[in-house]
Parts: structure tokens; sequence; C-alpha cells
């Protein structure tokens, strides 16, 4: 038979108290963990997302909490055998470890949710950046609220933190400016939206163009094209101009092309047949400007432009779509009969001068008084001679060459 008596006075000793607290502590660990495994595959086979997030916050720090109870309870019984303080104030202790753990549990369920909604698990009418920008001014606000709580427990003046802070704030704002500039830039950036996660940006100011990875507090990074990534601090973005090309509504098309001087009297027919391609085609937005008409007398060409948009604002897209259009203007001026100019330079020599005039130049040939003949350029009067020049209008060899002129 047990003795009663004896077990009751052997449970009063401190090894066996602390004994017991320790496998109670582990039992318990034991037990949390296997209804947390339990909770998640309740709440995984729910809609809503907000309990997945509750219960994948709730399970590590609820893990610590149970090791922390083992181990002050374990120290509670050895402080109280050998009469040594191992342990704060347990009143202390108390109020700052649960406001500690409780703001983990609240940081962790922000986190959680930030995550479901970037993936694209909820749906939402927020961008990325604001998503973001809320997340992160929640976590800060936590923090905050959770410092003070720590400080008012601890018998700290918060009255005098805050006095502190207006007194030694101006000092720390000139000796932090450049921090706090950033700071304020990167706010700026989360109001005005000029950009956000995933955007083409750039700078006519700098050299900074890429995609925007990432907006944080201090600096942006930017994804360059060559796979390089670049941080901008964000007071930048307060002092130069950017330019977002992702939120363009079409592409422009703006192209200069020139045909031979003899081929004049077919460039109306050309500038009206390319038109009536583009109002045509289904890649040209007919609503936006659309231009095609002859614009000017270049050095070796008669050049006429192109400008309209396309509907589409992808860049692979509409580089194509470029080169059906551009094919389609060289077959037209094909059919046409003419041909697209490059640069050349034609020289003419007068042939029906005298012989008197002839023998008597050539015995003045120092004279500044005499009339050389002079080359003249393609597009200024041409008097009948014999052309001299290799790719002259006379010659078809060499014409067709592309022209940017």
């Amino acid at each position: 038979m047990f003795d009663i008596g004896h077990i009751l006075t052997l449970l009063e000793t401190w090894w066996v108290q602390a004994t017991l607290g320790f496998v109670v502590g582990v039992l318990t660990y034991f037990v949390a963990k296997y209804m947390v495994a339990k909770l998640k595959v309740k709440a995984s086979r729910t809609r809503n997302l907000f309990d997945d997030a509750v219960v994948g916050a709730l399970e590590t720090p609820l893990y610590y909490s149970i090791l922390l109870c083992t181990i002050v309870y374990v120290l509670f019984v050895v402080q109280g055998q050998f009469n040594t303080k191992l342990l704060p104030k347990l009143d202390h202790l108390y109020v700052v470890a649960s406001s500690v753990l409780f703001a983990w549990f609240v940081m962790r369920i922000i986190r959680i949710r930030e995550n479901q909604i970037l993936k694209g698990s909820i749906e939402t009418k927020a961008d990325k950046t604001t998503i973001s920008a809320i997340f992160k001014l929640l976590r800060i606000s936590v923090i905050i609220i959770t410092c003070l709580v720590v400080f008012q427990t601890l018998g700290l003046s918060i009255s005098g933190i805050i006095a502190f802070g207006g007194v030694g704030g101006a000092a720390v704002a000139f000796a932090a400016k450049d921090l706090l500039a950033n700071f304020f830039g990167g706010l700026m950036v989360y109001l005005d939206k000029p950009f956000a996660v995933g955007d083409w940006v750039r700078s006519p100011d700098q050299n900074i163009e890429g995609t925007v990875e990432n907006i944080g507090w201090r600096v942006t990074r930017i994804r360059t094209f060559d796979q390089r990534p670049l941080y901008v601090p964000n007071s930048v973005f307060t002092q130069i101009s950017i330019e977002n090309p992702s939120r363009m509504s079409h592409r422009r098309i703006y192209e200069t092309i020139g045909v031979r001087y003899q081929d004049f009297a077919q460039v109306e027919a050309i500038c009206d047949q390319v038109e009536a391609y583009l109002k045509a085609s289904e890649y040209i937005d007919e609503n936006q400007t659309l231009m095609v008409n002859f614009n000017s007398f270049a050095d070796s060409s008669l050049e006429f432009f192109i400008y309209c948009f396309t509907h589409t604002t992808h860049w692979q897209t509409f580089h194509s779509i470029k080169q059906k259009v551009l094919f389609k203007v060289g077959q037209i001026i094909e059919n046409e009969g003419a041909q697209i100019a490059f640069p050349s330079r034609s020289l003419y020599v007068e042939s029906n001068v005298p012989i008197e005039n002839k023998v008597s130049s050539q015995t003045r040939q120092t004279s500044k008084t005499d009339k050389v003949p002079e080359a003249v350029d393609s597009k200024a009067a041409r008097p009948k001679g014999k052309n001299l020049g290799k790719y002259g209008p006379d010659s078809d060899a060499g014409q067709g060459g592309d022209s940017d002129s």
C-alpha cells in the first residue's frame, strides 16, 4: 500500500515540483502541436483565408509561450528553494512577455495576409505598392504600441520619452537628414503613385531605366534591362522627372521615308495608298492621330512621313506590327514604279561652252573673274549635259538602299 502522506510530502519537495512542471510543459507542447495540426486541416477546407492566417500565425508564438511558462515555473521553484533572485517581478514579467508574444502573433498575421494578397490568393483592386505600404504601416504601429506598453510596465514615463523625443528630434533630424529625406521620398511615392512594383520606368534627367522590383522606405530597387539591380534613394524621385511607359495607352509609329527625285509624280499616290492601308489595318487605332504627308525636299530624296498609333502597348508585338507596316510601305513604293532613295550626289559639267572660251579659260586658270563650272546638288536646277556621276539619275545602279534622311 502507498503511503499517501509520504507521497504528499514528496510532492512538496522542490526537485519533484520542478520535474513535474517540466514534464507537464513538454506534454502541453505536444498536445498544442497536435491541436494546431488539426486546426490547420480544418482551416484549409474553408474558403475564408483569414482562419489560415490566424492558425499559421498562432503556431510559433504558442509553442514559445508554453516553453517560456515551463522555464519560468522551474526557475520560480528553484529560486524559492535556494532563496535566490532568478526572475524579475512576476507582474512585470507576465505583462512584458504577454505583450511581446501577442505583438509577435499580430505581426505574423499581418505578414501572412500580405503574402496572401500579393500572391493573388485574395482579390483586391489595390495595387501591390499600396498594399505593401499599408502593411508596413501596420507593422510599425504594432511595434510602437508594444514598446509603449513595455515601457509603461517597466516604470518608464511615456510622457518623458515623448518629451525627450521632442528635444532630441531636431538633433536626430539634422544628423539623419538624408535618411529622413529618403523616408519622406518613399512616402511621397506611396501617396502619389508615379509608379508601382512591376512598372517599367525611366528618367530623362538621369540614367535610370528598368523594371521596379521593390519600393522600400529608404531605397527603390530597379532591375535594369541588362538584369542588373539598381538601388535608387527615394529622395531622388522628388528631384527628377520620371516617365512610366507601362501606363501608356498606345505606342506610336513615326517614320520618315524618302523616294528619288525622279519619282516625284508618284509621291502623291504613294502617300494616299499608305494612308488607306493604315486606316484599314486592324493593328492601327484610327481614333488617334493618323497622318501620311509629303514633308520636304531633302538633299537627295523626296521625304514623306508616317505618324500613327497602334492598339497594343506590348513591346514585342508593337515591333512586329511596325515591321509589317514598313514592309507594306516598301511594296507600295515598288508597285508605283518608284524606289526608296539613299544619300547620293551628282556632278554635271557644261558641254556647250564655245571653244574660244574654253581656250581662254585654260590660259586664265588663276583668274578669279572666270566662271568655273561647279558641282550642283541633286535637288538644284540641272542643266542638260553629260552625267559623270556613278549613281546619277540616269543610272539605276545602287538605287533602292534604306535612308533615314
